[in-house]
């Protein structure tokens, strides 16, 4: 049997737009002659749709597209499609909603595949629009058994997972039921260490089973989330016949008959993926939101100069506007390494002055302080200062401000409302500020585009006088160690202080981030690009006491 992958990066929401990449895909592969194409999970709405599957005029039109593509089916009567959609249950109770995979072929929906295992985890809220299947089963086309899943179907491999998530395995169901090939349609969102994840249960389900598996991965960027796609179809004994490119679309036939190929699948290094994940979330957020430009506050650091060049490999230099904005405690440094780095990347470079608005400030205020020593009011004065000006930008020409704050800023609070958190997309907002670091001499690899002064220098807001973030914040090494394994590993206080960290560090740092997730609450959105990021993946309170 020949299939064709299609790994697509659809527009959420844009269904007629979806629609045509079908159409254009079924008429660039038609030469090869396949017994399916096949386009990843809820491709023809996008992934994730969110609340738009709460419109019945949204599910209406989509059903309406399902239809239109039937009747383009019939121009290709020896090929089949396998697409995701949403389609009504028709049950009586419940969400009234299937997350489904349909077979159409010659006009017919001749099969559909409803999604079982609803995700409710981290970015995942599929029970909130979504009825489970009734039954897991398979079909036979063209005289072979497939089974069709959806993505988290092919997520509970009791040989990976303790403790498992959900009582069953649909891939295990099928494959008793006679399946000579196993494929699933997938938006699995990237996340760094995933890849391994995801080829250890892909490989996992082939192997046990003997049956080849085709694996179809949504690409692209929507909101937060980015899709790497590494698309793969194995052979019974598990081995790649085919191993698509990460974060690009991407169209090849395979025949599933055929041996694979040992050693085909290389893993990517992790930082060149985190790298290309977030050029691609900025390019796609940039894209689907009808931005063609950016602006970017150089401060001299290291966090704005990774950011700064991220926006130029996603949207080129000639779209992308560097302000510096040197205060009272500004270094003259700050300022030179800001130009050298405008200079190395391309774009255009413009000097506006905070002094005389923060001078401003000051005398408004005089009255109102009067007797107060200086404290991080003013130093909130003048991040707030800088915001203002890159939104003015913004609004007076329309570029897209991109905030520069790390994770581990974010984290502890260490950062302004109102003023650095200003923006519409905040690149490496899921990047520790040691892994900033790692992208910087990633991005330096073949030739020094970050001036080393950048990298080399203490991080400091230049706030005040003589200052850096180790005034405040335990070394980032520490500080990050101990994020890790308090947000991903969701350790105790007790737990962390036992793996040799100096229990008031600890403490301190777990009591600030949770007293500061009113301001998180209110961060412009992020890309995600580590296994638990800020933001639609963790949901806590902020009127709260709780004891970590």
């Amino acid at each position: 049997m020949k299939i064709t992958m299609a790994q697509l990066n659809p527009v959420v929401g844009d269904i007629q737009g979806n629609v045509s990449k079908v159409v254009q895909t079924l008429a660039q592969c038609n030469q090869d002659s396949p017994d399916l194409v096949v386009f990843p999970e809820l491709f023809l709405v996008g992934y994730p749709p969110r609340d738009l599957l709460e419109r019945p005029s949204f599910i209406a039109r989509a059903q309406e597209a399902v239809q239109e593509l039937l009747n383009i089916s019939t121009r290709y009567p020896q090929t089949g499609i396998i697409l995701g959609a949403p389609q009504p249950s028709l049950q009586p109770t419940g969400k009234g909603l299937h997350n489904s995979a349909l077979l159409l072929f010659q006009g017919k929906i001749l099969f559909a595949q409803h999604k079982s295992l609803l995700p409710s985890y981290d970015v995942f809220d599929e029970a909130r629009h979504f009825d489970p299947a009734v039954e897991d089963t398979v079909v036979t086309f063209k005289e072979k058994t497939l089974a069709i899943s959806i993505c988290e179907d092919a997520w509970n491999d009791p040989a990976l997972w303790y403790p498992r998530t959900y009582s069953y395995d649909p891939i295990e169901i099928m494959a008793r039921e006679g399946a000579g090939v196993i494929i699933n349609i997938a938006a699995s969102p990237f996340h760094k260490g995933k890849e391994q994840i995801r080829y250890d249960i892909v490989r996992s389900h082939a192997t046990k089973h003997r049956i080849p598996f085709v694996f179809v991965n949504q690409v692209g960027a929507n909101d937060e989330l980015i899709f790497d796609g590494r698309s793969i179809c194995l052979d019974g004994a598990g081995e790649p016949l085919v191993v698509f490119p990460p974060f690009k679309e991407h169209v090849q036939t395979v025949s599933v008959d055929s041996a694979g190929t040992p050693g085909l699948y290389v893993l990517q290094e992790e930082i060149e993926s985190v790298h290309q994940a977030l050029i691609l979330g900025v390019k796609d957020y940039m894209r689907k939101c009808g931005f063609t430009s950016a602006i970017v506050g150089l401060s001299g650091g290291i966090d704005s100069a990774v950011t700064c060049s991220i926006a130029v490999d996603a949207v080129g230099a000639e779209n992308v506007l560097a302000v510096t904005m040197p205060g009272p405690y500004s270094s003259p440094g700050s300022v030179e390494d800001s130009r050298k780095l405008a200079k190395n990347l391309g774009v255009r470079f413009e000097i506006i002055p905070i002094v005389p608005a923060y001078e401003t400030y000051l005398k408004s205020l005089q009255d109102h302080f009067k007797g107060k020593e200086l404290d991080i009011t003013e130093e909130n004065i003048q991040a707030r200062i800088r915001g203002n000006i890159l939104m003015a930008l913004s609004n007076k020409f329309g570029h897209l401000v991109l905030s520069t704050g790390n994770k581990s800023e974010l984290a502890v609070g260490y950062c302004t409302l109102y003023g650095d958190m200003s923006g519409g997309l905040s690149v490496i907002a899921d990047v520790p500020k040691t892994m900033v670091y790692q992208l910087a001499q990633y991005i330096n690899r073949e030739s020094p585009i970050i001036p080393q002064e950048i990298i080399d220098k203490a991080p400091s807001a230049e706030l005040r006088e003589n200052q850096t973030d180790q005034d405040t914040l335990p070394p980032y090494e520490v500080l990050d160690q101990i994020l890790h394994y308090y947000l991903d590993e969701r350790y105790s206080l007790a737990e962390i202080v036992q793996l040799n960290f100096d229990p008031e560090t600890v403490k301190w740092v777990i009591r600030t981030i949770d007293r500061n997730e009113y301001k998180r609450r209110q961060a412009v959105p992020g890309l995600k690009v580590t296994s638990k990021a800020f933001g639609m993946g963790r949901r806590m309170p902020i009127a709260a006491r709780f004891e970590s």
